[in-house]
């Protein structure tokens, strides 16, 4: 695998999407992850320097024996699959925090797209959608293949209610012969995902699995089900905490509900291994079901609803129109039809590669949370080496967003970069008072950690 550099490339070259979907089950993970959702590691691809192989002076100790083969599981029933079917960090924030304009360059890991396409409306002059995981890059390329060929009611039908009932027709006819060959593989046996009248693409992948078997357990419980509804309909904050406090809390937090937030099967199917959960179980007194717990209270108790898109369609499965990301209105699709969704380049490697590949100094980063899995298990060398590959191609004031379920992405204030070992905490300018103002903010509010910092000018 040590061509990949030379290989990453835009989707229209399939040969390195292809390499890496017969890869190995650990190499082909995607390069990001969240909670939920998770990080797969950027695996070790090319030889080290003997600075390199001591970890920077982050090192950890081996994993066990259970960590190996959790990690085995993890990767055996996630190494074919999409993991999410719709982003998980929230947009608005990242725009505040990004401040973009037709100069920048951005890099993002792509996730299932839904963001990429956002910056580009937001103004970025290039978005490079990169990810390790093909299918996901397949899921952007669906989305991207719809804008340009579609019209707003049929591309809404898809991704807005995650249900056409001329899906069949609309993927054959219109949008395989725009797809990568990788993709349109990928897709000929997938296109079913959309064409449920009782179901949705929105419960699909294994995030979605998970949002579904939660749906059926909702609605065999009448009351809680319909508290859930008047919640997302409550129209204010004030009217959402006295429908959650009296209806929801009671009947929604139970031994059983706890018992399943802490199973490890459960944070496999969201996306989150073992390593992760470690971090956000020490995060929290009560373990992941109490961070779960937190967070949604958060959401629910101290931010509207009304306009929440990221917990109504893992509630309902679908988005409504006037709740849901921008690429799905009517002004957003047409923005980009128009060409905004030209500036987003789909590549399928890791993000060191990338960089490695990529010559253009770039302006803006937004890594999600995949370094979590990186500083916690080992692959500390390559966590630096990634560090090293961003800040080689980083533009001078550069910005880099990251996300993480340590609260200020704790591993950071270990890292050691470059010839000279220098402390990361050196090489950038961290905003932590702009970071913590936009945290609060956050619809998703699912990570501890939101990290906002500067490469000099």
């Amino acid at each position: 695998m040590r061509d990949v550099p030379a290989r990453c490339s835009h989707v229209a070259i399939a040969d390195n999407a292809q390499a890496l979907a017969e890869a190995t089950p650990a190499m082909i993970g995607r390069d990001a992850g969240r909670v939920p959702g998770a990080a797969l590691p950027t695996m070790p691809r090319h030889p080290r320097s003997g600075a390199q192989r001591d970890g920077h002076d982050v090192a950890h100790a081996r994993p066990s024996m259970r960590e190996r083969i959790d990690r085995r599981i993890f990767d055996t029933i996630t190494a074919r699959s999409l993991l999410y079917n719709a982003c998980w960090e929230d947009p608005a924030v990242d725009r505040q925090a990004l401040d973009l304009g037709a100069d920048d360059r951005l890099l993002v890991i792509a996730s299932a797209g839904c963001n990429a396409l956002d910056y580009a409306l937001g103004g970025a002059g290039t978005v490079h959608a990169v990810d390790a995981n093909p299918r996901q890059i397949a899921l952007l390329e669906l989305k991207l293949a719809g804008i340009a060929a579609l019209e707003h009611e049929d591309f809404f039908a898809l991704f807005g209610h995650g249900f056409h009932p001329r899906a069949q027709a609309v993927y054959r006819d219109v949008l395989r012969e725009r797809l990568s060959p990788f993709a349109r593989g990928f897709w000929d046996e997938r296109w079913r995902w959309f064409a449920d009248p009782d179901g949705s693409f929105y419960f699909h992948g294994f995030s979605g699995w998970v949002a579904r078997g939660a749906g059926r357990w909702f609605r065999m419980q009448p009351r809680l089900h319909e508290a859930l509804r008047a919640l997302f309909d409550a129209g204010s904050i004030e009217r959402q905490r006295d429908i959650y406090d009296r209806d929801v809390a009671p009947r929604l937090w139970n031994r059983p509900v706890n018992w399943m937030l802490s199973r490890r099967m459960t944070m496999n199917l969201l996306g989150v291994p073992q390593p992760q959960r470690r971090l956000v179980e020490g995060s929290h007194d009560s373990r992941a079901a109490g961070f779960i717990r937190e967070s949604i209270e958060y959401v629910v108790r101290c931010l509207p609803l009304r306009d929440n898109y990221f917990w109504r369609v893992y509630f309902t499965g679908r988005y409504e129109r006037d709740c849901c990301p921008e690429y799905l209105t009517e002004t957003g699709f047409a923005t980009l039809r128009a060409g905004a969704a030209d500036r987003v380049r789909p590549s399928t490697c890791t993000v060191t590669d990338f960089l490695r590949a990529h010559e253009e100094p770039l302006t803006r980063f937004v890594l999600l949370d995949h370094m979590d899995w990186m500083a916690s298990t080992g692959h500390a060398a390559e966590l630096a080496e990634e560090w090293e590959a961003i800040l080689a191609r980083a533009a001078p004031g550069a910005r880099i967003l990251l996300r993480s379920a340590q609260p200020g992405a704790a591993f950071l204030d270990a890292l050691r970069i470059g010839p000279q070992r220098r402390p990361l905490r050196e090489l950038l300018h961290f905003q932590d008072d702009l970071a913590a103002r936009l945290h609060v903010r956050d619809r998703v509010h699912t990570y501890a950690g939101f990290v906002i910092a500067d490469v000099p000018a």
